[in-house]
């Protein structure tokens, strides 16, 4: 599976006649509510701007966590809006190591439309390469694109236990929020029992580009990852562990997405929680 595209490959395409890439800016970080105004200030030429918290899932709720799916037709509508057309080549970016812009990638494909690409390295990569950026904002032509739910895998919450038991279940969030240190917004510290310390910090290097395929799958493989044993990924409310998600597939392993994730399972009071560095 190709996940990602270098600066270099994207600018090609966008010059090449023919049908260009839709570009999707996902400028979102975790308590950040500015990333539309970072946008306007300066995106890729023809780019538009998504908004994680209400494109890319439904409201947030106690029971379903802080980024629940979004209802397919809503996704769909959204889609048409950036312009996304049947076929069609989609791009997403971030100016955070596509820590956002995975959330895209992961949800399009889980609709149907699997001719999406990460842009490696994101806004810093393509303006290191020296390529422009434009200002203000962006609204395309409508697209035509149809989506439907489940064409990747995901973890609901009563298959949780399981998937930790009977497989490998990756925690993505820092080490500090998985040993229960720390926890700056979900009800309570610690992590899923049987769930494996996995920062997706370490899947990236400095430039904010993921590492080679060979790291990642040493890395992953070093984690307990096998070939033909199930794995799954969880984050805080399902955004930063569909980055874990991008960079198993570079390692050559699928994945299932608990969307979720900690947001939900620690509103659940009944649901058991541990802490400390053992699974």
């Amino acid at each position: 599976m190709t996940v990602v595209i270098t600066a270099e490959e994207l600018s090609g395409l966008l010059a090449a006649d023919g049908r260009p890439p839709v570009l999707l800016d996902v400028r979102w970080q975790l308590g950040d509510p500015h990333g539309h105004d970072r946008y306007r200030e300066g995106h890729l030429p023809g780019a538009v701007y998504v908004d994680l918290d209400t494109d890319l899932a439904a409201p947030a709720a106690p029971a379903l966590g802080r980024h629940p799916l979004p209802d397919p037709a809503d996704l769909q509508a959204a889609a048409r809006r950036w312009g996304i057309r049947s076929g069609r080549l989609v791009v997403a970016y971030d100016a955070g190591g596509s820590l956002a812009a995975a959330r895209a990638w992961w949800l399009l494909r889980w609709a149907g439309h699997d001719n999406v690409r990460l842009l490696d390295g994101g806004l810093a990569a393509w303006q290191a390469a020296g390529l422009p950026v434009e200002s203000g904002e962006v609204v395309p032509e409508p697209g035509d694109v149809e989506l439907s739910a489940g064409h990747v895998p995901v973890i609901p919450l009563d298959g949780v236990p399981a998937a930790a038991q009977d497989g490998v279940l990756l925690d993505a969030r820092a080490g500090e929020r998985y040993r229960g240190e720390t926890e700056p917004v979900d009800p309570h510290p610690g992590h899923i029992p049987g769930a494996i310390s996995a920062p997706t910090g370490a899947n990236i290097g400095p430039d904010g580009r993921f590492l080679p395929a060979e790291t990642l799958r040493a890395r992953f493989e070093a984690l307990g990852v096998r070939p033909g044993v199930p794995v799954g990924a969880y984050c805080g409310s399902g955004v930063t562990a569909a980055h874990e998600i991008a960079a198993l597939a570079i390692a050559g392993y699928d994945a299932a997405l608990f969307p979720g994730s900690w947001s939900q399972w620690s509103n659940h009071e009944e649901l058991p929680r541990a802490v400390g560095e053992r699974p």
